[in-house]
């Protein structure tokens, strides 16, 4: 068995695509996934599931249990912990003298990037901000912090023509965190 981490795109607790994180793992559960845990009201779900798991095919299920269930049509992004864990060792930013945790997020993307997405992207620059795309992550650093900043999920999707979702740096240690508490 290996811990496991959805992040669903666009839910929240009032407004559009309304999920209680509650009824959530109560779904994640019905499918089979009996230790599921949520985490804040974003759609951020750890689980386990086997080792040779087909991730594409379990995100399409919990996709369309999601559809069934609440009628609405919601991307789900799977990483492993040890996924988490090689995210999070790969920060470009954590070496840089003035980093600040606080300041940094991570879109996660639903597929890889092909080259020639990427490149539309390549030589944009919003000074302070900088991003960073590593494998199917892209890393944003915001020193002024994300009120401002050019550099949000929206502006890749539609720059790059990807699906994404993004979490601050303190969600995704506290998520690995969880995943590794779950027995």
């Amino acid at each position: 068995m290996q811990k496991a981490v959805s992040f669903l795109r666009g839910v929240n607790m009032t407004g559009h695509n309304m999920i209680r994180m509650a009824e959530l793992s109560d779904l994640y559960r019905k499918i089979g996934f009996k230790d599921a845990e949520t985490y804040i009201q974003s759609g951020n779900v750890v689980f386990s599931l086997n080792d040779n798991s087909d991730i594409q095919s379990i995100a399409s299920e919990i996709e369309g249990a999601i559809f069934k269930r609440f009628k609405y049509t919601i991307p789900v992004l799977i990483r492993t912990a040890g996924e988490i864990k090689k995210i999070i060792s790969a920060n470009p930013f954590q070496k840089d003298n003035d980093f600040d945790p606080v300041k940094l997020a991570v879109i996660f993307l639903y597929d890889d990037p092909m080259d020639d997405q990427t490149e539309k992207v390549r030589t944009i620059d919003y000074p302070p901000d900088k991003f960073k795309i590593i494998g199917k992550e892209i890393f944003i650093y915001c020193p002024n912090g994300f009120g401002r900043t050019k550099l949000y999920t929206n502006f890749f999707e539609k720059k790059m023509k990807v699906t994404g979702t993004a979490r601050n740096w303190k969600t995704i240690n506290t998520i690995l965190s969880i995943a590794e508490e779950i027995h």
